[in-house]
C-alpha cells in the first residue's frame, strides 16, 4: 500500500466547505477514484486544533499513484487552485509505503 499524507490549516470560516470537499465523497475522492489503483482517502480532524486537518489517501502502489498523477495532471492542478482559498496553509507530511506486519 502506498500512502500520501497532508496537513492543512483551514480558514475559520472555510471548515465546512474543506470538509466537503476532502471527505470521503468529496471532489477529491470523486478524481482519485478515476483511476483503478486508489483505494480510499481518510480526513483526519484535530481534536485539540480544530483548524487541522490530516488527509491519507491509500494507493494499491506508488507505480498506480505515478499513473494517476501522470493521466490527470490537469485535473490535479485545477481541484487544487480551487481549494487553495479554503487553507491558510498545507504541507506534505510525506508518502509511505506500508510493510506487512505480524500480530500477537
Amino acid at each position: 500500500m502506498y500512502l500520501i499524507v497532508w496537513e492543512y490549516h483551514v480558514k475559520v470560516h472555510c471548515t465546512v466547505d474543506f470538509e466537503k470537499i476532502y471527505g470521503e465523497n468529496g471532489d477529491w475522492v470523486e478524481l482519485f477514484q478515476k483511476e483503478s489503483g486508489y483505494t480510499g482517502t481518510e480526513l483526519l480532524h484535530d481534536e485539540q486544533d480544530p483548524q487541522r486537518y490530516l488527509t491519507i489517501d491509500h494507493w494499491i502502489s506508488q507505480a498506480a499513484y505515478g499513473q494517476f498523477h501522470l493521466q490527470r495532471q490537469d485535473e490535479y492542478a485545477a481541484l487544487d487552485a480551487k481549494c487553495q482559498e479554503l487553507t491558510e496553509r498545507e504541507f506534505l507530511l510525506g508518502k509511505w509505503h506500508t510493510r506487512g506486519h505480524k500480530t500477537r
